[in-house]
């Protein structure tokens, strides 16, 4: 397995969790958790496979992906308790997920011939779309829509950020790094700081 490919696979992992404890918030039972966390993992990179014609989509005849979903679900499960700290901790866990969507995404593009400025969009819909679509099973209002701190802009700037550095030379796997740190980075600030997008 190459490093895009742990990178993906981390983010399946971080972002089923997400889902599960969404559930939770919902008090669904273990499918809909399932639901919610398949929802919140593969969502974004659905939608994108679909936009640029991959065929079959990244998650048919995965079953390490499918496992990390279940896994996620049972992990979730057993934490019954002190779900406040859980919950910061997925904050930070889903801040990476971010950052590592949005690389994979656009790397997934840029391979299927998508050129630098659609494949920075690929990269935050495949970052951010799985957990709209979670949210709307859920009937919430989307927190990708929810005026608050910076969620795609983050992954915008991570993204140009990213195929700037590979324009300039620098390393692939660096790269990649320097991504998940910048959006990481963004989305604790803007928690931090109550930064936000203007209203129109």
């Amino acid at each position: 397995m190459n490093f895009i490919g742990i990178i993906s696979y981390t983010g399946i992992f971080v972002f089923a969790i997400t889902g599960a404890l969404k559930a939770r918030t919902h008090k669904m039972d273990v499918f809909g958790a399932a639901v919610l966390a398949f929802a919140t993992a593969y969502g974004g990179g659905t939608i994108r496979d679909l936009l640029i014609g991959v065929r079959p989509v990244n998650w048919v005849n995965d079953y390490l992906a499918l496992g990390l979903v279940v896994g996620a679900v049972i992990i979730v499960s057993l934490f019954n308790s002190n779900m406040a700290k859980f919950r910061r901790t997925i904050f930070f866990t889903d801040a990476i997920g971010l950052g590592m969507f949005t690389a994979a995404g656009i790397e997934t593009s840029i391979a299927h011939g998508i050129n630098d400025g659609y494949a920075i969009i690929m990269g935050v819909i495949s970052a951010t779309f799985g957990g709209l679509i979670a949210d709307m099973i859920s009937n919430t209002v989307p927190d990708l829509l929810k005026r608050g701190e910076l969620y795609a802009t983050a992954c915008l700037a991570g993204g140009i950020i990213y195929i700037g550095t590979q324009n300039l030379g620098v390393g692939h796997n660096a790269g990649l790094f320097i991504c998940v740190v910048v959006i990481v980075a963004i989305r604790i600030i803007s928690k931090w700081k109550r930064l936000k997008l203007p209203e129109i």
